[in-house]
């Protein structure tokens, strides 16, 4: 397949498999379940489960092992963590958060669905990832077991107060936008330097994408060695997907974009061209990338879908 025909045989069974993972959940009110479906089933690039799906399939490629076993084993991880960052969007778009109106070219769920509705949304969706880590894939066996617990591990830091939720603190509080109104107000963080600036970024949108990859390297059964050289990949191009994504906030359009463009600069938010400038910043990625590769030629993989992943990351224009 070329890369553009693996990405969207991918896509097709990602889709799949969330509209049956979710189609499982227990009894949940219709109203809460066509708020949550909205956000989640609404399209998308579906990079972290790409992720996912393609370093399970590349640890598999490194130890002679079966491509779609490692696929299949991966399947609940890659949904669980598109679950995961699909709440991460709804509740950034809030008023109180990102104030967005727009996103995935549709109206943000607090839009559609009322601002209460969106916030249960988005923690119905936090919980059954992790139901969905917990149960599947199906079974009792101990290596299965510790790998399961593992990813349940690496996902719920990447996604908690030390990962994306972190991150999101530090930059509300670096535009002034995290203040209370009791008598207990947060403090401005003042964002200096690039050092800091990487720490959000790294929490706020790298921690995730780091994630995605370590949890395929996880249930493909990397050993130690592969998974640390995947994990340095995957830190990587969590960075430079973030360096874009600022790059595409100043250059692109809400028409490709398919949120709102201009918001990070008009907000006065800590970005890479705010610090760098575009070109900088642009060269910045492509250094992200190079180290990126640099991994995976260390672990034997450049010529895996991974390599393909980490430009593709680079070259976005959405």
């Amino acid at each position: 397949m070329t890369f553009s025909e693996y990405l969207d045989a991918r896509r097709k069974q990602v889709e799949s498999a969330l509209e049956e993972f979710l189609s499982k959940a227990p009894a949940v009110p219709p109203v809460l379940v066509e708020a949550m479906r909205y956000s989640l089933l609404g399209g998308g690039k579906r990079l972290r489960p790409l992720l996912v799906i393609a370093s399970a399939e590349g640890v598999a490629q490194a130890i002679g092992a079966s491509e779609a076993a490692a696929r299949d084993a991966a399947m609940p991880a890659a949904c669980a963590l598109e679950m995961i960052h699909t709440y991460s969007l709804i509740h950034d778009d809030l008023p109180s958060m990102d104030d967005d109106d727009l996103r995935r070219g549709r109206p943000t769920s607090h839009v559609v669905h009322g601002e209460g509705m969106a916030i249960l949304a988005g923690d119905g969706l936090q919980a059954e990832a992790f139901r969905l880590l917990a149960r599947e894939p199906a079974g009792y066996h101990p290596t299965l077991m510790q790998r399961k617990l593992k990813v349940m591990a690496i996902i719920a830091d990447a996604a908690g107060a030390p990962g994306m939720v972190g991150g999101q603190a530090i930059d509300l509080s670096a535009v002034g936008n995290s203040a209370g109104t009791g008598s207990a107000t947060a403090k401005a963080v003042a964002l200096r330097t690039p050092d800091q600036l990487r720490d959000m970024h790294a929490r706020k949108t790298g921690a995730l994408i780091r994630a995605s990859v370590a949890a395929g390297a996880v249930m493909g059964g990397a050993t130690d060695s592969l998974f640390t050289t995947l994990d340095q990949y995957g830190t990587e191009i969590g960075l430079a997907f973030q360096i874009v994504d600022d790059i595409l906030d100043e250059e692109g359009s809400a028409a490709s974009l398919g949120k709102t463009a201009g918001k990070d600069k008009a907000a006065g938010k800590p970005t890479y061209p705010a610090f760098f400038g575009l070109e900088r910043s642009k060269e910045l990625a492509a250094e992200c990338n190079t180290k990126a590769r640099a991994a995976l030629d260390k672990a034997g993989l450049l010529d895996s879908r991974l390599a393909d992943i980490a430009g593709w990351i680079i070259d976005r224009k959405t």
